[in-house]
């Protein structure tokens, strides 16, 4: 078999077998990690706050934690505040000019990017900390917390779970650095695919259990997913492309006129911006809640209400609506159509019937917008399709977070990026192997 073969082409490279144990090694010391109970809390009395997390906001938390928020663990707030920070940190690049310089440097600047969130990320687990600490004290029964001094308990595991945060950061960039993929995403998609099995068995359950339609139920459930997945990897990969042609040289270093070389191609992607738009908009949902729980008025409980159902209707449709925003904001700022077109013009290429410069960068921008408009459409409603199947399906709330959303895409995208380095690796070796002089110019370089 074809995939078989694969596997022991995989097997033969030596570099990308070791970068995959290595993945794998640091993924499986992320999810034991996830499992260790914070000292000073009974593990047996965790029950209230596994109920708390089953549904709302705190239940999409908690898959991405993996069920480390559940489990009161050390790596509580899993990778999230430093997603929080990498977020801030791209926001406030726009606006303030040390960091638009830092971007110009290339790979020195980029290092400082990355310590300024690293000690972004520590300031915000250092706010989220206490507040999950007095979460546990307002969830959990008295009788959970063996340390006696609540001062103590809570200093020692702020300290704890800013450094379980700062660890699964350093995991995240090891995986990057030594392994195969983006590890900061590896890391949210293997906790996402940890509470997949248990979300199935308990809709499974309620399906085949009382009038939940039995398995006809669960097999028609089980296609749509599989549509969901198919519509997230073209989603993904769906591009428009851009065709490009190049002006000849001559030897004086100039260009032929009227003498052009082979027909290439830009390819323009329908989403852009990956999952980004939905990480911005599900950020900023957080927060009318949290600012109307501040006033105990009948508006304010309302607003709350509203904005703590994430299957609710009001919420996806503000959802949606921030979704296809952001989708056109991020965009703006990581497709550079300027840049681009002046890349072209450099190297003698050009776009057939437009004129180079000003003109292809106008040309650039509005393609861009056309197939923004649609792409964001397609985002925000696989963002907000697990409500829809919560209401019109009757899935249940667990099982329902895979049905689109940001844990399907995150699923969808890292594997795809993943696969597309394994598959570079591939091609490679069999281009080294054809030439058969891959390790002598490995050894060189």
């Amino acid at each position: 078999m074809k995939f078989i073969d694969t596997i022991k082409n995989i097997w033969k490279i030596e570099e990308l077998k070791n970068r995959i144990l290595v993945t794998l090694g640091l993924l499986l010391v992320y999810r034991f990690g996830a499992q260790i109970v914070l000292p000073g809390v009974d593990a047996s009395e965790l029950a209230n706050l596994g109920t708390q997390t089953q549904d709302g906001l705190l239940g999409l938390l908690n898959a991405f934690t993996g069920g480390a928020f559940a489990n009161a663990s050390v790596f509580a707030l899993g990778i999230m505040p430093y997603i929080s920070a990498s977020i801030v940190v791209q926001l406030m690049g726009i606006a303030i000019p040390y960091l638009q310089k830092l971007q110009k440097e290339g790979e020195s600047g980029r290092k400082k990017i990355n310590q300024i969130t690293r000690w972004l990320t520590i300031a915000i687990t250092l706010v989220q900390g206490p507040g999950y600490i007095y979460n546990l004290f307002a969830t959990l029964p008295a009788e959970a917390f063996v340390i006696p001094n609540q001062t103590v308990f809570v200093v020692s595991s702020v300290i704890i779970i800013s450094t379980g945060c700062i660890f699964a950061m350093w995991l995240g960039e090891k995986i990057t650095d030594k392994g195969i993929g983006n590890g900061i995403s590896l890391l949210i998609m293997v906790g996402i695919i940890a509470t997949l099995p248990q979300s199935f068995v308990q809709n499974f359950s309620s399906r085949v259990s009382g009038d939940g339609g039995g398995m006809i139920m669960v097999l028609i459930e089980l296609v749509i997913w599989f549509v969901i997945i198919l519509a997230s990897v073209l989603l993904v990969m769906a591009v428009r492309q851009i065709p490009v042609q190049y002006a000849r040289r001559t030897a004086s270093g100039g260009y032929e006129k009227n003498v052009f070389g082979s027909r290439q191609y830009i390819p323009l992607k329908l989403n852009a911006s990956g999952v980004m738009p939905i990480i911005f908009a599900q950020a900023i949902m957080f927060v009318p809640a949290a600012v109307a729980g501040l006033s105990d008025s009948e508006t304010s409980q309302g607003i709350v209400a509203a904005f703590s159902d994430i299957f609710g209707f009001w919420y996806n449709v503000v959802f949606a609506l921030l979704i296809i925003v952001f989708t056109y904001f991020y965009t703006a700022i990581t497709v550079p159509t300027n840049k681009m077109a002046d890349d072209l013009k450099r190297s003698g290429g050009f776009i057939p019937g437009i004129r180079p410069g000003s003109e292809t960068s106008e040309y650039l921008d509005r393609i861009m917008s056309q197939i923004t408009l649609p792409g964001s459409i397609f985002l925000a409603l696989i963002a907000i399709f697990p409500a829809i199947a919560v209401k019109l399906l009757n899935v249940q709330q667990g099982w329902a977070l895979f049905f689109g959303g940001t844990s399907l895409l995150i699923m969808v995208g890292v594997a795809i990026d993943t696969m597309q380095q394994v598959n570079s690796y591939l091609l490679n070796r069999h281009y080294d192997g054809l030439m058969k002089t891959g390790k002598n110019r490995k050894a060189v370089a």
